[in-house]
């Protein structure tokens, strides 16, 4: 048994395909197959139910992927120790939520790559449930999103929380208040994002709003942005919800609309993820201390309320 025809096994069982994977490793499909035949013929049984399409992998072949994940990815881990004692280099690839990709990004990066010039950043903007994904199909190495995920296979790692705050229009009952009361706001008022960011599932949870049916307003628009719901509010009426990040460079004008919550602090917690099997630990550790370096001391501190993604 060897690393490579491990390397193959993880392969066919994640595209469930023998050119797919065969592709992915650079190998040809017949040679593909033949390891996977070497493999199973050495483990007494068949890993894949060849009959099926895709390709579906018997019990034998669900506890052998199991194990040859852990084997593999421990075996890189392992190669790359050498690393944590010379300065991070090579290439990582970084998903990151749209609604935070524009206001953390410009914090960091800058800094970042001047201080670690032999690292390559490879950075995806994604959903949080597209990078639990590709994350767990070790298509990316890590990734900055709004957490807890309470997801088995991902390690977390807090880095800072940022306030919720109410972004309210002037003609809108609650700009005449000095604090929001998430049970007072009117699903009727509020703008939201389009399914499938966290951010809105977070904001329906702090309203305790379920479902779309509490929401009667005669305009329905999928806002992919957080700057697109600010505008919105700015030119027709209204009120939502964004993360502080997104406001500190607002001009006055703007900032004159931003409303606090009472305390306890409606926040959510950003962090940075990876695979309990990532082999990338040093330049992890190097995202990790650069961002904690550059993000305003305010934001390091959890004295709110977490709001979880539901």
């Amino acid at each position: 048994m060897t690393i490579s025809q491990i390397q193959y096994l993880i392969a066919v069982a994640k595209h469930k395909n023998f050119s797919k994977a065969a592709a992915e490793c650079f190998i040809s499909q017949p040679a593909l197959s033949m390891q996977i035949k070497q493999l199973e013929d050495e483990l007494g049984g068949k890993l894949f139910d060849r009959s099926k399409n895709p390709l579906m992998l018997t019990p034998m072949g669900e506890k052998a992927v199991n194990q040859a994940e852990i084997t593999y990815y421990e075996f890189k881990k392992l190669s790359c120790l050498a690393e944590d004692n010379q300065e991070p280099s090579g290439e990582i690839t970084l998903g990151i939520i749209p609604t935070l990709a524009p206001y953390l990004l410009p914090i960091f990066i800058k800094e970042y790559t001047k201080k670690y010039p032999r690292v390559k950043l490879n950075i995806r903007e994604l959903t949080t449930a597209e990078i639990i994904e590709e994350i767990t199909n070790y298509n990316l190495d890590t990734a900055l999103l709004a957490t807890p995920l309470h997801h088995q296979e991902l390690i977390e790692i807090p880095l800072f929380y940022e306030r919720m705050l109410a972004y309210v229009s002037p003609e809108s009952s609650l700009y005449q208040k000095e604090y929001a009361i998430a049970s007072e706001i009117d699903p009727n008022e509020l703008w939201l994002l389009e399914e499938g960011h966290c951010l809105r599932s977070q904001i329906l949870k702090l309203c305790e709003l379920r479902n779309q049916s509490e929401m009667s307003s005669n305009i329905t628009f999928k806002a992919g942005s957080v700057e697109t719901l600010m505008r919105l509010v700015d030119n027709y009426q209204g009120i939502t919800i964004v993360p502080e990040l997104a406001t500190v460079h607002l001009g006055e004008i703007s900032k004159a609309k931003l409303r606090n919550f009472l305390k306890p602090e409606p926040t959510r917690e950003i962090s940075l993820i990876h695979h309990q099997y990532c082999s990338k630990q040093s330049i992890i550790n190097s995202l990790e201390e650069s961002i904690r370096g550059q993000i305003p001391d305010k934001f390091l501190q959890e004295n709110k309320r977490v709001i979880e993604v539901l």
